[in-house]
C-alpha cells in the first residue's frame, strides 16, 4: 500500500509536467495535482502510524517453565597453596665456622637430633675463664666472710662470674643445634668448614643454614568474603582436593578466624588444619578447599534462561505476566550442571519463568505461550 502511493505520487507528477495546454489550464491541473499529492501524502503518514504500531504490539512466541525452590547444601570454594604447620631456618645467634653438618636435604628428623656443629674454640676459652673465675670467687668468698677484702672487690668477681657463666650458656646453645620438632630438612646452604655470615639467604629474606619443616601437619591459608564471617566457626570441616592428586579427597578443621576485615578486599583469613600422616601432601602444591555451610531454600532456573548485559557483569531475566514479558534484573549463586541459582526479592516460586524466546524480548512485550 505504501508503495502505491508512492508510486502514484510519482506519476501524477510526471503527467502534470507533460502537458501542453494553455497557462490557465496549466495552472488548474498543478492545483488539482497539489491538492491531490497532499492527499495521498496523508494516507501515507496513517499508513506508517499503522505500520509502526502494529510493530509495537507485535506477538512474540514464548517457552515457560515454573520457579521451583530447592534445599540447596551451599559450599565455596577457595584456591589454596599448601604451607608447612612449622616452619624454622636454622641458624646460630653468631657468625662463625662451620664445623660439620649432620642432615642434608630430605632426610627426616625427629625431635633433639642433632643437625649441625659449629667451632667450639670460643666455648672453650670461654669454659676455661668460668673455671679460673670460680676458682677466684670461691677464696674471695672466704675472706669476704673474715672481712679481709671490701664488698666491692666481692661484687666485682662475683658479677664477672655470673657475665662469664652466661656466655659460656649462650656459646653451648649456639654451637651445636638441635631439631626443635620433627619434620624434613628442605634446603641446605653451607658446606661442613664454610663461614656462617648471618647474612640473609633465603627467598623469605632471612638467614639460615638448614630449614626444617613439619609436613606430617600442614596448613592453608584462604581469604574469605566478609559476607561469610559470621557463617563460619572453629573446628568446622572442610575438604581438600590437589591438583596433584586428582583422585584423593583430604579433610581438614579451620583453626583460626582473623577477628579483622581486610577494607581494600572485603574479605578475612581462616587458616586451616590439613592432616598429612601419609605424607601424600606436599607443602607448595595448589588446592581447593571446599567449605559446607547450611542447607537452604533458594530458586533454581536453568542457566539458558539467565540473560548477561552485554559489556557488563548484569544479568537478568524474564516473566510471564498476563501475556507481557517482564524484565527483572538478578543476582547468580550457585552453579549446578546446566542450572543456577537465581536472587532476586521481586520474584517468587511459581511465577512462569520464559526459557525460550528470551533473546529478543524488551521490557513488557506482548508475548504468547506455545509448546
Amino acid at each position: 500500500m505504501k508503495q502505491f502511493i508512492l508510486i502514484s505520487i510519482v506519476a501524477l507528477t510526471m503527467v502534470a509536467c507533460g502537458g501542453q495546454n494553455t497557462p490557465e489550464a496549466q495552472q488548474n491541473k498543478a492545483d488539482n495535482l497539489r491538492k491531490r499529492i497532499i492527499k495521498l501524502e496523508k494516507q501515507l503518514e496513517q499508513v506508517e502510524s499503522a505500520a509502526l504500531k502494529n510493530d509495537e504490539e507485535r506477538t512474540y512466541p514464548i517457552k515457560v517453565i515454573e520457579l521451583q525452590t530447592q534445599n540447596l547444601s551451599r559450599e565455596i570454594e577457595f584456591s589454596a597453596n599448601l604451607l608447612p604447620w612449622e616452619e624454622l631456618n636454622v641458624a646460630t645467634a653468631q657468625p662463625g665456622k662451620i664445623s660439620k653438618i649432620y642432615v642434608e636435604i630430605g632426610d627426616h628428623v625427629t625431635k633433639g637430633q642433632k643437625l649441625f656443629q659449629m667451632d667450639d674454640t670460643q666455648l672453650k676459652q670461654a669454659k676455661i675463664q668460668l673455671e679460673s673465675l670460680r676458682k677466684d670467687y670461691e677464696r674471695l668468698k672466704q675472706l669476704r666472710e673474715t672481712e679481709s677484702i671490701s664488698e666491692q672487690q666481692y661484687d666485682q668477681v662475683k658479677s664477672q662470674l655470673e657475665a662469664t657463666e652466661s656466655n659460656v650458656q649462650f656459646l653451648e646453645e649456639n654451637v651445636t643445634l638441635f631439631a626443635p620438632f620433627s619434620g624434613i630438612i628442605t634446603a641446605k646452604y653451607f658446606e661442613d668448614g664454610e663461614i656462617y655470615s648471618g647474612a640473609p639467604n633465603t627467598q623469605t629474606g632471612k638467614s639460615a643454614i638448614v630449614v626444617l619443616q613439619q609436613v606430617s601437619v600442614l596448613k592453608a591459608t584462604i581469604n574469605v568474603s566478609e559476607q561469610y564471617f559470621n557463617s563460619l566457626e572453629n573446628g568446622t570441616s572442610v575438604t581438600i582436593n590437589a591438583d596433584a592428586i586428582p583422585d584423593e579427597v583430604f579433610t581438614g578443621t579451620i583453626t583460626n578466624i582473623h577477628p579483622t576485615i581486610d577494607p581494600l578486599t572485603r574479605s578475612f583469613k581462616v587458616e586451616i588444619k590439613i592432616p598429612n600422616q601419609g605424607l601424600q601432601l606436599r607443602p607448595g602444591m595448589f588446592s581447593r578447599v571446599k567449605i559446607k555451610l547450611d542447607e537452604t531454600e533458594a530458586l533454581v532456573a536453568p542457566a539458558i534462561a539467565v540473560i548477561q548485559q552485554e559489556g557488563t557483569n548484569n544479568r537478568y531475566i524474564f516473566i510471564h505476566e498476563n501475556g507481557r514479558a517482564k524484565r527483572y534484573n538478578v543476582q547468580i549463586g550457585e552453579r549446578f550442571d546446566d542450572s543456577i541459582e537465581i536472587i532476586c526479592d521481586k520474584i517468587n516460586e511459581g511465577d512462569e519463568l520464559i526459557v525460550a524466546g528470551q533473546a529478543i524480548l524488551m521490557d513488557n512485550n506482548k508475548v504468547k505461550v506455545t509448546r
